[in-house]
């Protein structure tokens, strides 16, 4: 039997739990772990865009979320030589991209140490909770790397003013601070974490699917443009089609006849067949 280092579960409401499972090394990554997440996410995506995923969250199993890069995947890495490595890289690259663009809302879950790449994980996400014993680090430049692949999403966490501090000093940022500084958005009790990524998950499964989907790559292109007039247009035609589309429209009739909206309800009988 082929050994997994992660795990991919989807209940009956749609939730899906994508989880790091190398708690004996911290969850760190390797080559055989990116390969597991990358197959994982493609089935995600596909699954979200038909309506079949509404949530995704990832977490890890263990005390640390994760420590980032394996020690012995970099010591093969040494061998590499530059397509070598630009081949690996690019893999990590697939996994960021692919975590980021998710058609779905998506909750992070860190309960302990997120070190390197586990950063980029964290702000690929779209809602990160963190416990008050998490702990992040772009460690990179202490052995002579650069957080290069992960750099385009924790500066957009960050913000480049304090990317910069933070991408150069390898300072450790605790749980306080990443919620100061935009990393996080929510940090509890060790003990409640669960709880809190539960509440988010009730929280996020009363917006429309449709309308979640359709905000997410609204926001990814204003992102991209500002502004201009092309953007200016393209809202306007997006707030039109989900004001006409199926579930727009019973998203108002059931506002204006004070009811939940036939999605809503769905979840809540979901929950209610679990108990």
């Amino acid at each position: 039997m082929t050994q997994t280092y992660s795990n991919l579960n989807i209940d009956d409401r749609g939730v899906a739990r994508l989880t790091l499972n190398r708690p004996d090394v911290h969850n760190a990554f390797d080559d055989s772990l990116i390969a597991e997440l990358n197959v994982h996410l493609d089935k995600l995506h596909d699954a979200a865009r038909h309506g079949e995923v509404r949530v995704v969250v990832l977490g890890s199993e263990g005390k640390s979320f994760s420590a980032g890069a394996d020690l012995n995947w970099m010591k093969r890495m040494v061998e590499y030589d530059f397509e070598g490595n630009l081949a690996d890289s690019r893999k990590l690259a697939k996994l960021m991209h692919g975590l980021d663009t998710l058609p779905c809302p998506t909750v992070c879950r860190v309960q302990g140490a997120a070190f390197g790449g586990a950063v980029g994980l964290a702000a690929c996400c779209d809602i990160v909770i963190a416990s008050e014993k998490a702990k992040f680090c772009l460690s990179e430049v202490k052995i002579g790397l650069s957080p290069a692949v992960i750099s385009p999403y924790v500066q957009r966490a960050l913000g480049s003013r304090q990317m910069r501090r933070y991408a150069l000093t390898a300072e450790v940022i605790d749980a306080d601070q990443a919620l100061e500084l935009g990393l996080a958005h929510q940090i509890v009790g060790h003990d409640a974490i669960d709880e809190a990524v539960e509440a988010m998950i009730a929280t996020l499964l009363v917006g429309s699917p449709q309308a979640q989907r359709a905000t997410k790559a609204l926001l990814a292109e204003v992102a991209r443009d500002g502004d201009s007039k092309a953007t200016r247009e393209h809202t306007c035609r997006v707030i039109s089609e989900l004001r006409v589309s199926a579930e727009g429209q019973e998203g108002l009739t059931s506002f204006f006849e004070k009811r939940r909206p036939a999605w809503a309800d769905d979840n809540t009988h979901s929950s209610e067949r679990r108990s």
